[in-house]
């Protein structure tokens, strides 16, 4: 059990390190935004692969639980999106080709794209009108490094390759989504109302 404990040790420690030091002014643009989508009745879409697309269909969820109109791309009912409609993706390198894609098809449709990336000079982020940079795993070096590495405190990662990111991204999205509701001076029971009833 060696390696459980020092990851959960790693992963909480880094979560909140991380958190802590998100950029205030882009998360409130972040939620002044959705306040805004929901208040003209505009549609919010999802984007995300692999893991990141899990984090934001688990977001979607909620955020329908706050009465959004909010889809996943990918799915079946996707309807169209256009001006004043806000499409946000998820994506820690800030290049994987499907959400990329979608962030530069919904910005030639003149909706507003959000990046929720690690990669602040990625294609994402430049493609993107607002960017919420979470801090995630950095590239370990090559293997030729390796001594240069543990001298400046570099090492292997017990979270693999893009885990960090989405582990963090999970809470802050669950953050954003107590945020909204108190703003929204909704309650727990309001969400339940919305909750599935065939599952």
């Amino acid at each position: 059990m060696e390696y459980f404990a020092q990851a959960y040790e790693e992963l909480i420690k880094s979560i909140s390190v991380a958190l802590r030091g998100l950029d205030r002014e882009e998360v409130e643009t972040l939620l002044e935004s959705l306040m805004d989508t929901r208040t003209r009745d505009k549609k919010v879409l999802i984007v995300g692969a692999g893991r990141s697309g899990l984090v934001g269909k688990a977001f979607a969820m909620r955020l329908m639980h706050l009465g959004f109109q909010v889809y996943v791309l990918g799915e079946t009912i996707n309807p169209n999106v256009g001006e004043g409609d806000m499409v946000i993706v998820l994506s820690g390198s800030g290049k994987t080709t499907v959400p990329l894609a979608a962030a530069q098809m919904a910005k030639s449709l003149n909706a507003k794209v959000v990046a929720v990336t690690s990669q602040e000079e990625s294609p994402l982020a430049q493609t993107a009108d607002l960017v919420v940079d979470i801090p995630g795993r950095e590239d370990i070096a090559a293997e030729d490094e390796y001594h240069i590495r543990q001298l400046k405190g570099q090492h292997e990662s017990l979270a693999p390759m893009g885990t960090m990111f989405e582990d963090t991204t999970m809470i802050f999205l669950d953050a954003i989504i107590a945020e909204l509701l108190n703003r929204l001076g909704l309650s727990v029971d309001s969400m339940r109302l919305r909750h599935a009833t065939i599952e």
